[in-house]
């Protein structure tokens, strides 16, 4: 079966730095078609293949996570911070937009934390790397959820 809108597609993937530097690596699901569950930049490679295909891709800033957004970088009192969450973790907050936002606590100095809105990838060109391993039809219960369920996809 080759990718079509509202095709399964489970791959596996590495992301490095340009220079080859690993920073992730796995397995995912993805329900192919525009749901934004994968870099456009990537779905449109993928558009036509079927399963064992491989390809590698060059994804610039703008098409993997986007450049950094200094708004989204904030200093807060610690007397407004959680007890209990270090360096390293996250907190649930209101974005620029009004909608719920996650900030990463990227550094606690004396009486402020520091958190940062971003994706930690943001403002970084990637190199994506990935190998089709399974394509199916959808259900129409995963089209429904526009994403794809159980094995490397979306738990409920």
């Amino acid at each position: 079966m080759n990718i079509t809108k509202d095709s399964a597609v489970t791959i596996s993937y590495k992301v490095t730095t340009p220079q080859g530097k690993p920073l992730d690596a796995g397995n995912l699901a993805y329900l192919h078609g525009g749901y934004e569950n994968i870099f456009p930049k990537v779905e449109a490679a993928l558009e036509g293949q079927a399963a064992g295909f491989s390809t590698t891709l060059q994804l610039a800033v703008e098409d993997a996570f986007g450049g950094r957004d200094e708004s989204l970088v904030r200093t807060i009192p610690k007397s407004e911070f959680p007890p209990g969450v270090k360096v390293g973790g996250q907190l649930q907050g209101v974005g620029n937009d009004g909608q719920p936002a996650v900030f990463n606590v990227v550094k606690i100095k004396g009486p402020e934390v520091h958190l940062d809105g971003n994706h930690p990838l943001a403002g970084q060109a990637l190199v994506f790397s990935c190998k089709v391993t399974e394509v199916r039809a959808a259900s129409a219960e995963e089209v429904a959820h526009r994403h794809v369920h159980g094995g490397h996809g979306h738990h409920h």
